[in-house]
């Protein structure tokens, strides 16, 4: 294939897989909306609590992870025996870990006072904790299934439920959180609620679809039956995967906590920076999934040459979106933060403030952030995941935390200095993780793999 051609097919996958990605990032978006619109303290007690409910899920997502690479394999070997087996038992652990994290969901307050955060934020978060958590389990089985109809390209379906679920997100935040339609109004609660309406909802709708479109998988046929062999296979894979999410989520939820040390506007300031700078990542992350279905693809037809065109074009996809954001960032950073404020907040001068000079910091891990999910993503699809596990926790935990720590409140530049500290832990683990794809993984594209 030639550079057009695989530009064309990255496209071609990669697109709705980015917009999935923004859809389910306008989710949690809708929510930073609405509690800003509702009232500072809202917006900062979701924040902690969104921070603290995504490390434990993005953990649990890892085997979901793990079915994408197995599943695209799997069909370029034509095996439809393996799709079902490694669908089915990602599932049976993805139940198994919400069974597990569960408790922490429901007693997260003792957790969030130990971090030192304000009381009166860690009991609102807690008791959104308590209701949300219960979406754990339907947010896992969905991960799986949209892994599962991705690896088989059919990322369309993945884009259009996400796209309802996010308009169901919407349309039940904004009738419980501020008592519209003739419902109570519930403020934080009513996100809550919204949360697990919405991943219900779409549980069910990727359900109906994979049992209507793809019958010859039965994939809940004798769901109950473990397939022990597949079970350990989708471990080994999904706990690294799981891992290295925990270790990167884990990053940024310490910072979300360092924000809050230093206050309730910072931490405020911090979430709708973020989500931002989010937004931006989701368009890494959907080429990013490409890259894994890909590269999975070319392992199952043991083809280096097809696996080294596409990884050039996709990082080079990746870079131009990097280019556009950092731009995007730096010009119109004021009226991009103005979107989540009310115009006479009184704390609205002090957060625009702050915000601006985060938003400047984002631009700036724009690249790295690009470069290293998209590493990963072509490290996951040739399942090689121990040992960029092993190069995120370094770089997330050793080089990011202690430099945000250190720059922050060590050398008092505060929330510039905490985000600086992202940037340094991105950084270290794009070059590492590059370096290992191209020096190593891509050569055992045709043996065995280590």
């Amino acid at each position: 294939m030639t550079y057009g051609a695989h530009v064309r097919a990255v496209a071609v996958l990669g697109l709705p897989l980015v917009g999935g990605h923004l859809a389910q990032f306008a989710i949690g978006l809708t929510d930073t909306v609405m509690l800003g619109w509702y009232g500072v303290e809202a917006l900062a007690a979701v924040t902690l609590a969104s921070s603290f409910f995504f490390v434990l899920f993005l953990f649990g997502g890892g085997f979901g992870l793990a079915v994408m690479p197995m599943v695209a394999t799997a069909a370029a070997e034509e095996d439809e025996t393996s799709i079902r087996r490694s669908t089915r038992m990602g599932m049976w652990l993805s139940l198994l870990y919400g069974l597990l994290v569960m408790p922490l969901l429901w007693w997260s307050y003792p957790i969030l006072i130990a971090t030192k955060q304000d009381p009166q934020v860690a009991q609102t978060a807690s008791d959104y904790l308590r209701v949300a958590g219960w979406g754990l389990f339907p947010a896992l089985l969905v991960m799986v299934l949209k892994s599962y109809l991705a690896a088989l390209e059919r990322t369309q379906v993945v884009l259009w439920i996400t796209v309802a679920a996010a308009v169901v997100n919407g349309l039940t935040n904004y009738a419980l959180i501020f008592g519209n339609w003739g419902a109570p109004e519930l403020g934080v609660m009513g996100a809550a609620i919204a949360s697990v309406v919405t991943q219900t909802v779409s549980l069910v709708a990727v359900i109906v679809y994979a049992l209507r479109v793809l019958p010859q998988h039965n994939l809940f046929q004798r769901f109950w039956r473990p397939d022990w062999e597949m079970l350990f296979n989708v471990l080994k894979l999904g706990v690294p995967i799981g891992l290295t999410m925990l270790a990167e989520v884990s990053l940024f939820a310490t910072s979300a906590f360092m924000m809050g040390w230093i206050g309730e506007v910072p931490l405020a300031a911090h979430g709708i920076a973020l989500n931002l700078a989010s937004a931006t990542f989701m368009v890494h992350l959907g080429l990013s999934n490409a890259a894994t279905i890909r590269a999975g693809n070319a392992l199952g037809r043991r083809d280096r040459a097809h696996l080294e065109k596409g990884a050039i074009t996709v990082i080079g996809m990746s870079l131009a979106v990097s280019v556009l954001t950092i731009t995007l960032f730096l010009t119109c950073a004021e009226p991009l933060i103005s979107l989540f404020l009310e115009p006479d907040d009184p704390q609205r001068p002090d957060i625009l403030a702050i915000g601006v000079g985060l938003l400047a910091m984002a631009a700036l891990f724009q690249l790295v952030d690009g470069a290293q999910v998209i590493a990963l993503g072509l490290l996951r699809g040739l399942q090689d995941a121990k040992v960029p596990m092993v190069m995120a926790g370094l770089s997330y935990w050793v080089v990011g935390i202690p430099a945000s720590y250190y720059f922050g409140f060590i050398r008092g530049m505060d929330g510039i200095g905490v985000w600086l500290g992202l940037v340094l832990g991105l950084a270290s683990a794009a070059v590492l993780l590059m370096t290992r794809f191209w020096t190593r993984s891509v050569k055992a594209v045709g043996v065995p793999a280590e």
